[in-house]
């Protein structure tokens, strides 16, 4: 196991998270779920245990009922929305949302998760043209994001 301190903040600011987390458990997440909630085809998530995790401001929580009847709970900025974390409804694990995070580059996922669900364009990203920025920029290498 290896750890990482990390932090990150919502896009207004307004909430701010610091945790520890174990880099064996961060993944991609391809549930329906995350789809619909994230807009995106998939979300990258770290595990962190309820001691680990500190949040400064009050998020915003939806109820989330899953077909096994179990409660989630989604939370997200009230002003921005940045979309934060999911809990077991005792709140002993979070699943945090790595993009908000300062450090969300180096939260590699270990392990693809709901793969049943998972779009079938996912595993081609690496081989369709890539930019350094919009959509008219250069091309750029996906794993470095250099210019080719």
């Amino acid at each position: 196991m290896s750890s990482k301190q990390v932090h990150g903040r919502c896009h207004c600011g307004q909430i701010e998270i610091s945790a520890t987390v174990d880099t064996d458990k961060v993944m991609a997440c391809h549930c329906s779920d995350c789809q619909t909630f994230s807009g995106a085809p998939y979300r990258a998530v770290a595990m962190v245990p309820a001691a680990g995790i500190r949040i400064q401001g009050e998020p915003r929580e939806y109820v989330k009922v899953a077909d096994s009847g179990n409660k989630r709970f989604q939370a997200f900025c009230p002003n921005c929305g940045t979309q934060l974390y999911a809990a077991d409804a005792e709140k002993t694990i979070y699943n945090v949302r790595t993009g908000f995070l300062d450090a969300h580059g180096d939260l590699h996922p270990v392990k693809h998760i709901f793969g049943q669900s998972a779009v079938s364009w996912v595993h081609d990203l690496s081989e369709t043209p890539w930019h350094e920025t919009g959509p008219n920029s250069v091309l750029c290498d996906p794993k470095t994001g250099q210019p080719k």
